[in-house]
């Protein structure tokens, strides 16, 4: 089953769990002590009626809101994760999160509908509860023992490779072959520094070493990389990583290299083989989707809120200079993925035609005079907003770097890749911290600063952090300080 199946199906699942638990509640609610509503109507439509309305009439009357109903309910699931592309907890473990997200969304209900015709009584919200829980949790439950079923005939496994060739590693296959439901489909290993070269292990290839990982996930089409080695090894597990900066793979590490990224792993022993995720989910997923919230209303309200300013500026920038209104340079965002990114247009036409890219300076002659005006009032970064609507940035994170500095930095600076882990964005935690000397001539050293505060803000990633960020980046430019 294919992570985009399992979401449409977890989709599927939840819109008739939530339908089928509302229609209960109607039929609780109207067979027990009728609704008023619903009364009313009726009466109003047959006032000479023998016999009050059916269910079946109040079904009708309130069909127009159990979608709507179910909408809510289908938000709240996306706001705590219930649709991660990956499975990450055991049946058990999701029965709890359901019970947990459920009866959060009847007290809400609860306090919605406090002051409405819709009278709801302890009972008719415990048997709503019930109900939710019951029709969620069991359609989960259903298709995670479906999934499983699946997995244990081999469909859906995720490719991986193993690191390290010695008895840790052979006892991790061991492990993961007589727990198929793991999900696991191990293509190879990987052979770590100072082993023995080797053509296979237990029947299977040893695809390479250590220092050719990146070629490796991308030539077997690795998703995992489990890590067995000897807890000691902690300079290789930093070169591991770094071999494979950008691949979209997750690690995980038998359990005993725990002492070594403590505080940095989560356990995940859903079926049986315990290991430990070395690079976990960096922000929770209900924070995850606040955060793309945030891009997507501040995007909204200031490219429509301010409209008109913004038709001035693209005016005077069209009769001041030759050229177009918008620049669009190549960035590099999440996962490496290279993206255009928008600005009104501060410079001469070809300022870059004889030298090729330039870092960027403080004081500019390229800049035209209008562009000297719109960079010192940051106007020229608002067309960014169109990229918070595309999803290739955000309003906080790490300033996004043109690929020809990018191929320069990872070569001369360690770990600069993790810099890509998140999305780039318009406000910095290294920009709102301190200001850079943009004349240096040490575009390295300025680089390498830049990256021990992005490092900072990937570790600590938080809703609470990036408004921090933005309460102080507003001091900055207040200050008259540059945030570039």
């Amino acid at each position: 089953m294919s992570r985009l199946q399992r979401i449409v199906l977890l989709l599927l699942s939840d819109i008739v769990a939530t339908n089928l638990a509302s229609v209960l509640f109607l039929w609780m609610k109207f067979t027990g002590a009728t609704l008023e509503t619903v009364e009313q109507s009726w009466s109003r439509l047959y006032p000479n009626a023998a016999e009050g309305p059916t269910f079946w009439y109040a079904l009708g009357y309130y069909a127009d809101v159990l979608p709507l109903i179910c909408g809510c309910w289908l938000l709240l699931f996306l706001f705590f994760g219930f649709y991660r592309p990956l499975p990450s907890s055991s049946r058990f473990d999701e029965i709890f999160e359901v019970v947990k997200v459920v009866t959060l969304g009847v007290l809400l209900a609860f306090v919605a509908t406090f002051d409405s015709d819709v009278r709801l009584t302890r009972l008719l919200l415990f048997f709503y509860w019930l109900g939710m829980v019951s029709f969620v949790a069991g359609g989960r439950v259903v298709l995670r023992s479906f999934e499983r079923q699946l997995l244990l005939r081999g469909i859906g496994r995720r490719r991986t490779a193993i690191v390290g060739l010695d008895a840790r590693g052979t006892r991790l296959l061991h492990d993961l072959r007589s727990s198929p439901a793991q999900g696991y489909e191990v293509v190879g290993f990987v052979r770590a520094q100072n082993e023995e070269d080797r053509g296979e292990v237990d029947g299977l290839p040893v695809l390479g070493a250590v220092a050719e990982l990146g070629r490796i996930i991308a030539a077997e089409r690795i998703e995992d990389v489990l890590i067995a080695l000897q807890s000691n090894s902690h300079e290789e597990i930093m070169a591991i990583v770094a071999a494979a900066e950008g691949q979209p793979v997750a690690f995980s590490i038998t359990p005993d290299l725990y002492d070594i990224v403590t505080g940095h792993v989560r356990t995940t022993q859903i079926h049986g083989v315990p290991l430990m995720e070395l690079k976990p989910e960096l922000m929770p997923t209900w924070q995850q989707t606040v955060k793309r919230l945030v891009d997507v209303v501040v995007a909204v309200l200031v490219l429509v809120g301010l409209a008109p300013l913004w038709l001035l500026t693209a005016a005077v920038i069209k009769l001041t200079s030759r050229g177009p209104v918008f620049f669009r340079q190549e960035r590099v965002g999440e996962g490496g993925k290279p993206f255009m990114m928008l600005k009104f247009r501060s410079m001469q036409v070809g300022a870059e035609a004889q030298t090729g890219p330039v870092w960027v300076k403080g004081e500019d002659p390229r800049v035209t005079g209008i562009g000297k005006i719109l960079r010192a009032l940051h106007l020229d970064e608002i067309p960014q907003c169109i990229n918070f609507l595309r999803g290739d940035m955000s309003l906080v994170g790490p300033r996004p770097e043109r690929p020809f500095f990018v191929d320069q930095f990872k070569k001369q600076i360690p770990f600069y890749s993790r810099r890509f882990n998140v999305k780039p964005g318009l406000l910095g935690w290294a920009q709102s911290k301190h200001e850079f000397d943009l004349d240096s001539k040490d575009v390295v050293g300025i680089a390498r600063e830049r990256l021990e505060y992005d490092l900072y803000y990937i570790e600590n990633i938080s809703l609470k952090l990036d408004f921090k960020i933005m309460v102080q980046t507003v001091w900055f430019v207040l200050a008259g300080k540059s945030t570039r």
